[in-house]
């Protein structure tokens, strides 16, 4: 269980590769997942390394889960949600694909069920435009 840097995570942050930021501080950064599970499905991983829950520190995961709770309230408000729901995965038995700490932060509406972990890959002009309405969330 070691830590990969050429993970995908490791390279958006890094700039190596692209997403729709929604939120950035000292210790996270926010972005739309690209197979949504959910319109405005999110994701939130600290900025240094964690290949997961078992082996971040006490200090990566109060960040996180710091910046989860500002992301679930601007996902609810920005898609009227009726609730949401945080996930994280650990492991390959645990349903754990991306090796960098993350948190899945998914708006809920009653009735309406969620897509598949590993679905299809969302337009980017869809995610764009769901960045977009999260981060006008986060500023009101």
């Amino acid at each position: 269980m070691t830590y990969d840097s050429s993970n995908v995570f490791a390279k958006i942050l890094r700039g190596e590769l692209p997403a729709h930021k929604i939120y950035e501080d000292a210790g996270t950064m926010a972005f739309m997942d690209i197979m949504p599970r959910a319109q405005g499905h999110a994701l939130v991983i600290p900025k240094t390394p964690a290949r997961n829950v078992l082996d971040a520190t006490p200090e990566q995961l109060a960040v996180c889960m710091a910046t989860v709770q500002r992301i679930s309230r601007a996902v609810m408000k920005a898609f009227d949600a009726a609730g949401v729901t945080v996930q994280q995965f650990n492991e390959p038995a645990g349903g754990q694909i991306v090796f960098h700490l993350h948190f899945h932060v998914i708006p809920r509406w009653e009735g309406v069920r969620l897509g598949p972990h590993t679905g299809q890959m969302e337009k980017p002009d869809v995610l764009a435009a769901n960045a977009e309405r999260i981060r006008q969330a986060l500023a009101a």
